[in-house]
């Protein structure tokens, strides 16, 4: 494991994703070539890996043979455990040998979480680990979960979301007793679902800052630090915020273009513009790290392109150098974050 400002090692699978080496390979030697005391190893195919390369490797780069691919159509847990040369595969058991620090990865999403599961382990104490991704669109970090590793999320996994996200939070993100809220339809207890109804009962008697539900609108604003929801509403979170930042860069775009003048305006007001449109970049999230496990997993867009490869690298080396797993261990170890059983799973079990 690298030490706290140290070189870090990363394992990219370079065959994942929507464009597959094209553009995975370019945008993590781009990385490699500024970060010349760390260590990037690409885990695919030789051949196309260098077909990808534009020239020599840099002396930090080092290929690692794992030509296969696993599929969008293909059962992720089945596929980790069958298809052992998949450059998903080769890459996460890198990690859980201890010969590279982190593992990127921009391919199935279901197959990078399930290498993180099956091979690398969760930490003890965690039942679901949960990907965590920052939120653009204010100043102060805002840490969003769970993004996609658990659709079918139970109250119990939402509380220990929250105490993963807070630990998080506090610790990397430097938010000091970070506010933790439950994302729903509507600010007042009792609004939402039944899972959320039941997640609130937990939360309301853990030693976390906790206050309450928020709304989707308030993602941008500065009403809570931690927001806790299942997958499904996280994805859909994310992505439309992603897909309307992208609106309203292009209707700058279009309108300076379209004005008489637009081209003084924007010439005019091109710091301001600046400013903006870096705050609505989102491939410089880079990746969502995968909270739980025992190992650094950063999962990036399928669609993601060599700009944003560069920047999940970025992401994936910064949660190493910050220690994020050894710090989500020790806390979960020191913190009561298994949740009592809700009212409805206690009705349950007590009529089975």
């Amino acid at each position: 494991m690298s030490e706290p400002g140290g070189s870090v090692r990363l394992a990219l699978d370079a065959m994942g994703g929507d464009h597959g080496a094209a553009e995975v390979v370019p945008g993590g030697l781009q990385w490699a070539r500024e970060n010349p005391r760390d260590t990037l190893l690409l885990v695919g195919d030789d051949t196309v890996i260098r077909a990808h390369a534009g020239g020599p490797l840099p002396a930090n780069v080092t290929i690692v043979a794992g030509p296969d691919v696993i599929g969008m159509d293909e059962h992720p847990a089945t596929a980790v455990r069958e298809r052992a040369t998949a450059s998903i595969v080769v890459a996460t058991h890198l990690v859980r040998s201890n010969d590279a620090d982190a593992v990127v990865t921009a391919g199935h999403t279901g197959a990078g979480m399930a290498a993180g599961v099956l091979i690398l382990g969760r930490l003890k104490g965690v039942n679901r680990p949960a990907l965590a991704v920052q939120f653009l669109l204010r100043e102060k970090p805002l840490l969003l979960l769970d993004i996609g590793a658990n659709p079918d999320a139970t109250p119990e996994n939402l509380f220990q979301y929250a105490h993963m996200g807070s630990i998080f939070s506090e610790r990397v993100l430097g938010v000091e007793n970070p506010r933790v809220a439950l994302l729903s339809i509507g600010e007042e207890k009792g609004k939402g679902d039944l899972r959320i109804q039941q997640a609130t009962e937990l939360l309301d008697t853990a030693k976390l800052n906790f206050i309450g539900n928020v709304e989707g609108r308030h993602l941008a604003d500065d009403e809570a630090d931690v927001v806790v929801c299942d997958a499904v509403l996280g994805n859909v979170s994310i992505k439309l915020v992603e897909g309307v930042t992208t609106a309203i860069t292009d209707m700058f775009r279009s309108e300076f273009r379209r004005l008489p003048f637009g081209p003084i305006a924007a010439l005019l007001m091109r710091g301001s513009i600046a400013r903006i449109r870096a705050r609505l970049d989102y491939e410089r999230i880079g990746a969502a790290i995968l909270l739980g496990v025992r190992g650094t997993v950063a999962i990036t867009h399928g669609r993601a392109r060599k700009r944003m490869i560069y920047y999940a690298c970025v992401t994936a080396a910064n949660a190493v150098r910050e220690r994020v797993n050894d710090r989500i261990a020790a806390a979960v170890a020191e913190t009561a974050i298994s949740a009592p059983a809700s009212s409805a799973t206690a009705s349950t079990e007590a009529s089975s």
